[in-house]
């Protein structure tokens, strides 16, 4: 089958699977873990951070960093369409205790500091959660990616209002790629951000999180009050060293890829593309005519012809590209999407 469901479903690379395998370890809990100190120094320095800890996931680097940042009940300014409010299991309430706060961008998909600035509390009173945190994504959920400068506006508003901001760089590295720009040019307009290993770079497990070295020491009190404390994990941090040596130079292979998905998706009327020009790997469309019994034919007929993507979400659908679809199973999609639109058609 040809998956394009997300890029968490990719294989670890011969390369990943080998430095798994001699992966030299310790206790991470005691942190004696060398292969574990080793991709920690690695995402410090991509990030230009002054230190970072390994996490299992993407949520659980995201949640960590609300628990190390905001007090209980304190406030966090996010998008209203970012992963920690729509995917993360509403774990804030579980873990930190932080009062989400969420905005609506006015002008575009990413946040302007006018969308967050209105939102903060005017001055402290006791009827009102303590404003603590602001979080940030890029890329977006939506497959969009912030420029830098207006991430600046934002880290500028943030601090004049006493603010750390927090970025949910899951896939920190296609925005950069897509940029033009380092991974630290992106990570120094915030106060902590995190990555993911698992999204589009092809390791099996785990995510990064960066910031200054006393955010991290706390952090790393706090990993193990969420059982984060893994032990000799350097067999899977061997993996991630592999992956950001060997997977971040092609990343722009697969936003290639989803470019050619989406002008083949635009070429047919039985579908609106809302990604026509993909900043990423990742394209949203939806159906020229909705409803459940067309999108679940949809889904069988992509089935029928080897092809995997999850339902629709509020009637929109998602293909991700990724390292473990071939140049010939993009044909393949290509070629026979115009019988699927008869299909839907018919």
């Amino acid at each position: 089958m040809i998956d394009f469901r997300s890029d968490t479903v990719t294989r670890p690379s011969d390369a990943m699977r080998k430095a798994m395998a001699q992966a030299e370890v310790g206790d991470d809990v005691l942190g004696e873990d060398p292969t574990i100190i080793a991709l920690q120094e690695k995402a410090a320095e991509i990030t230009d951070k002054e230190a970072a800890l390994f996490t299992p996931s993407g949520t659980f680097a995201n949640q960590l960093a609300l628990f190390t940042w905001v007090p209980k009940g304190g406030e966090v300014y996010l998008n209203e369409v970012s992963h920690i409010i729509q995917h993360e299991a509403g774990a804030s309430a579980h873990i930190s205790g932080a009062f989400l706060r969420p905005f609506v961008p006015k002008s575009s998909n990413w946040a302007q500091w006018s969308d967050i600035s209105t939102r903060i509390r005017p001055e402290p009173d006791q009827h009102f959660p303590v404003p603590s945190l602001v979080c940030l994504e890029n890329a977006l959920s939506d497959g969009t990616v912030q420029p830098v400068h207006s991430m600046a506006e934002i880290k500028a508003g943030a601090e004049s209002a006493g603010l750390p901001v927090h970025l949910d760089g899951a896939r920190l590295f296609n925005a950069a790629a897509s940029l033009g720009v380092d991974a630290s040019e992106i990570a120094g307009e915030v106060d902590s951000v995190m990555f993911c290993l698992s999204k589009g770079l092809g390791a099996p497990v785990g995510s990064l999180l960066c910031g200054p070295k006393d955010f991290i020491e706390k952090a790393f009190y706090r990993r193990k009050i969420m059982g984060g404390g893994m032990r000799q994990a350097g067999i899977l941090a061997a993996a991630g060293l592999v992956a950001l040596e060997e997977e971040l130079p092609r990343l722009g292979e697969d936003h290639q890829m989803a470019r050619e998905l989406a002008k083949a998706f635009s070429a047919l009327d039985t579908f609106e593309v809302l990604t026509p020009e993909p900043d990423i790997n990742m394209v949203f469309l939806k159906l020229s005519s909705p409803g459940t019994q067309a999108e679940d034919g949809f889904l069988t007929f992509l089935e029928e012809a080897g092809i995997l993507t999850y339902p629709a979400e509020g009637g929109v659908f998602r293909f991700v590209t990724h390292r473990d679809i071939s140049i010939d199973q993009l044909r393949h999609t290509l070629n026979v999407l115009p019988q699927i639109a008869e299909q839907l058609a018919g």
